[in-house]
């Protein structure tokens, strides 16, 4: 059958297979650009009309909004996105990143959301090879692009998607997929606590709260995938990257210290960087 022999193909030609892989990594980020744009304002519905129901007052009829209703458009003209102008990158680029009706810039971070995703979903296919090993890793590409750019916007990580990536990697780890089961769990239990401690710890020292919930289920998630091993190389990256990051935000751009800088972006880097180079870095502090 045809869709057997492009597989054969893949599996065959390993140029295909990254080709193929990046292709799809740029479909994907324009799609995580949706995700990354709707799901905080979906939360933020679904929160009041809760708090609605709670109070015993009347809800009004909304349209209809999720990942796919309605169409894109324009934040400021109001111009519906066509196909044409939806193109990964290409679209951007002939549009002169500006909206085609008001001329309005439209944000860089279209296309980098785009370019980021195909390049670490061609990278993950070109280090795994044909395997269920890439199409795990681009499970957890996506979900740690969506989480990062979510949390910079809102300073949230949503249980929609940290919760299924802490199940996903469970499962996946059932027949050895990253790690064996047992250190995945004891891995997606671990990371949880350990920030979850932290946590607590902070607010009985400061009276403040130094992070969210959400980024103790996405550190348990990165467990569940990677394994208990590889925590300490994730928090120990995550925790530098922050510590640098935060000093030059404060240094360069006079970023107030006592504004909260969200955490998930820093745990997302140390989940790539687990990712890719989990053996080398257990290796550091495993020695094996």
């Amino acid at each position: 059958m045809p869709e057997f022999v492009f597989l054969d193909a893949l599996r065959d030609n390993p140029a295909l297979f990254i080709t193929c892989s990046a292709l799809l990594g740029l479909m994907v980020g324009s799609f995580l650009n949706v995700v990354i744009y709707r799901l905080p304002r979906m939360m933020e519905l679904a929160w009041h009309a809760e708090r609605l129901e709670a109070e015993g007052q009347p809800q009004t009829e909304q349209a209809r909004y999720n990942l796919i209703t309605p169409r894109s458009r324009c934040p400021h003209c109001q111009h519906a996105i066509t196909a044409l102008e939806n193109i990964p990158i290409i679209s951007y680029m002939m549009l002169g990143g500006k909206c085609r009706q008001c001329k309005t810039a439209i944000s860089p971070r279209y296309p980098l959301v785009e370019l980021l995703t195909a390049t670490l979903t061609g990278l993950a296919s070109w280090h795994f090879g044909y395997s269920s090993l890439a199409v795990a890793s681009w499970l957890i590409i996506f979900a740690l692009i969506a989480l990062t750019f979510i949390d910079l916007d809102t300073h949230l990580l949503p249980d929609d998607i940290t919760l299924p990536l802490l199940w996903a990697g469970l499962l996946f780890n059932l027949d050895h997929g990253f790690t064996d089961i047992s250190s995945a769990v004891i891995g997606a239990a671990a990371g949880y606590l350990v920030l979850w401690s932290v946590y607590w710890l902070f607010k009985l020292i400061t009276g403040k709260e130094g992070m969210g919930y959400g980024d103790f289920k996405l550190l348990a998630a990165l467990g569940a995938w990677f394994g208990w091993q590889l925590l300490p190389a994730v928090i120990l990256l995550s925790s530098v990257a922050g510590s640098i990051i935060g000093i030059g935000l404060i240094v360069l751009t006079k970023h107030g210290r006592e504004t909260p800088i969200p955490f998930g972006p820093y745990l997302a880097l140390g989940g790539i960087a687990a990712l890719f180079c989990g053996e080398q870095l257990s290796q550091l502090y495993l020695g094996g």
